[in-house]
This record gives C-alpha cells, sequence and structure tokens, in this order.
C-alpha cells in the first residue's frame, strides 16, 4: 500500500465539504436540515452548563403548574439545537465570516422526546462594504415532529465570496 503522505499535499486535494458562497445564497432559496430529538440528558446539560437556574426547566412539577405538560425545553436550547444542525449541513464551512444580528421569537413549547429540524430561506445577499465578502439574511423556522413552528430566527450573516482573499 502507498503512503498518501508521499504522493499528495493538502494543497493538493480539494476538502469534501464546502461552504457556500454568499453569490450562491440567492433570495428565495431554501434548504431542510436533519432531524434531532431533545433527551432530558441534553437539557440537564444545557441548563447545567448555561446556569439556567430556573425551576420551570428542573422542577416537573412547577412546570406542570404553569400549563405545560412535559420536561420544557428553554428557548435559548432551541436556537442552539437549530444553528447546531444548520452547520452540520456544512453550508457555512469555511465560507462564514461573523454573525452579525437576529430576531428570535419563541411560538410554543419544546419538550423533552421532541424532533426538531430547521427550514432556512435566504431573504437578502449582498455584497459587503470589503471586497470578497457578502452581508447574507435568512428566515430560519424551527418545526417540530408535527410540522408546527415553535421558534423562528432571522440570523444576518457575513460570508466570503466566490473573490475571496485570504489575509497574510
Amino acid at each position: 500500500m502507498t503512503d498518501i503522505a508521499e504522493d499528495l499535499s493538502s494543497s493538493q486535494v480539494d476538502p469534501l465539504v464546502k461552504g457556500m458562497t454568499w453569490e450562491q445564497m440567492t433570495p428565495g432559496s431554501a434548504f431542510r436540515t436533519a432531524k434531532r430529538t431533545v433527551t432530558e440528558a441534553d437539557l440537564v446539560q444545557f441548563i447545567t452548563w448555561a446556569g439556567f437556574n430556573e425551576p420551570l426547566f428542573y422542577d416537573a412539577s412547577h412546570a406542570q403548574a404553569g400549563g405545560y405538560q412535559g420536561r420544557l425545553i428553554p428557548g435559548a436550547m432551541i436556537y442552539c439545537i437549530a444553528e447546531g444542525l444548520i452547520l452540520q449541513t456544512n453550508v457555512l464551512n469555511g465560507t462564514g465570516l461573523a454573525f452579525m444580528h437576529m430576531e428570535l421569537s419563541v411560538k410554543r413549547p419544546v419538550y423533552v422526546g421532541d424532533t426538531l429540524h430547521a427550514l432556512v430561506r435566504t431573504t437578502d445577499s449582498r455584497a459587503s462594504s470589503k471586497p470578497g465578502r457578502g452581508v447574507v439574511t435568512a428566515a430560519v423556522s424551527v418545526r417540530n415532529q408535527r410540522d408546527e413552528e415553535v421558534l423562528t430566527f432571522t440570523p444576518v450573516r457575513l460570508i466570503r465570496g466566490a473573490d475571496f482573499r485570504e489575509a497574510h
């Protein structure tokens, strides 16, 4: 068997995964992420890590007294899961430069055991003030297993362009 290091350098092999440039993210284009079921372990890790010391998230009887039917998931965690699902598509792999702004709305409760996915639609894409970069705005709809919208957000990102040049 031949040692691959003898035959190739990294610069000679294209990456298997490459994100889209801002020019490729045209208004109206859309994609759907994979799905992910939220577990009790996910909830406990998130509220512990983030310091969400709120009985609504760790006391089932408190949540039930508030009218909730299960172990409630914080909206911040739903957002984080959705962003993770988006990044796992590799749409921004090597092309994302900055997360600049967003608006977020929680639409309905999410519980342990719910399965989430995101629908992402580009709403605006334009060149930035610096060459080789663009500003892309999207509308993200996070859905549960019944295709009910549970959270929406509108990320504005700085994305590399086709003519991007690395700083040296």
